[in-house]
Parts: structure tokens; sequence; C-alpha cells
């Protein structure tokens, strides 16, 4: 939520200067990533259940509340439609996010759930590339990814485990210690 925090900041800051283009382009940029890395790793976890599914289920419908309400400006029906699927009254009248909001949801603000969410997030684009460069689907099967890195990457890796290795398809994930961070993937 801090990356998304920053987001809204820089957007309202863009939009009281009157710099449109700099708020929609803080704006779509957060959101394409949001849609391919964010969205992949956590859609498995939010489907599941318990306590794990409910957080991340919740981190979604807050997030895209607050995107929704960042879009409304600029896109005025869009927004007004997604947002009747799911909310009541009107997105043009709902309270315009701010990076409180946010800070209020928690989590850690130390600087290891960016550094976690950079470097998992560089993996799957990896993985991504991979699949890409031998022009297989997204859904593929990976045989094995090798990510060489610091202890501490590795570390925050492992947190994240489970959900890279089910958005990616990853069959086998090894972490390796070493000076310079690498990802090697191996196709099926």
């Amino acid at each position: 939520m801090q990356r998304l925090a920053a987001v809204v900041a820089d957007a309202t800051a863009a939009l009281e200067a009157f710099e449109y283009n700099r708020a929609i382009e803080h704006t779509e940029g957060f959101f394409w990533w949001y849609c391919d890395d964010y969205v992949e790793l956590v859609k498995g976890r939010a489907y599941g259940s318990g306590m794990l599914a409910q957080s991340a289920r919740n981190a979604l419908s807050a997030s895209l509340s607050v995107l929704q309400r960042l879009f409304a400006p600029f896109l005025p029906f869009v927004a007004e439609e997604c947002w009747s699927w799911w909310m009541e009254g009107s997105v043009h009248t709902a309270q315009w996010p701010t990076a409180e909001e946010l800070d209020a949801l928690g989590g850690p603000d130390d600087g290891s759930s960016a550094e976690l969410i950079a470097i998992v997030s560089e993996v799957l684009g990896e993985i991504r590339k991979a699949k890409s460069d031998a022009r297989l689907s997204m859904k593929a099967e990976v045989k094995r990814v090798v990510v060489d890195g610091a202890p501490s990457q590795l570390d925050l890796l492992k947190l994240a485990q489970r959900d890279l290795c089910e958005a990616g398809q990853v069959k086998q994930l090894e972490m390796l210690a070493a000076d310079v961070f690498r990802v090697r993937v191996e196709l099926s």
C-alpha cells in the first residue's frame, strides 16, 4: 500500500497544480504494474479461504477503490460504471483517496515490503520474458527457476515463494547465495 500511497500523493499534487498529464501518467503507470504483477501474485491467494485469503481480498478491494477514484476525473463514464458493479452511490461523490487512508490499512513501513515487491516483480518479469521469447502462453509451465542473490534478497523472496510459483506456473524454485542478482528460467 506504500507504493499506492505515493501514487495518490503524486496524482493529488499534480491535479492541484493543474498538471493533468502528470496525474494520469502516475496513475496509469501504477495501474499497469498493479495488473501485471500485484494482481497476478495475489489472485491465487485471494481465491483461497482463511485469513490470508481474506487479507488478500481486502487489499485488492481497497486498492481497486482507490484506483477507480484516481481514474474518475479522466475516465468518468468507465469509472462510474465499474464503481456501480460493487459500490453504492457514485464514484464522483466518493471521498478523494488520501495517503492517510492507505496508511491506516497498516502494513510494514520499514521498506521491506517495497523491496520484497521489487524482487518478486523482477523474478516474475524474467519468467514472463522467457515465456514470451519462447512464444509460449503465460500459463505455460516452467520446469525450474534459479535465483541468485544476496541472502537478504533471498530471505525476502522466500516470503512470496508460493505466490510467485503459482503466478509463474513454476514447478521448482531454487535460491542460491551470490553477489549478483540473477534469474535463470528453464522452461518445460
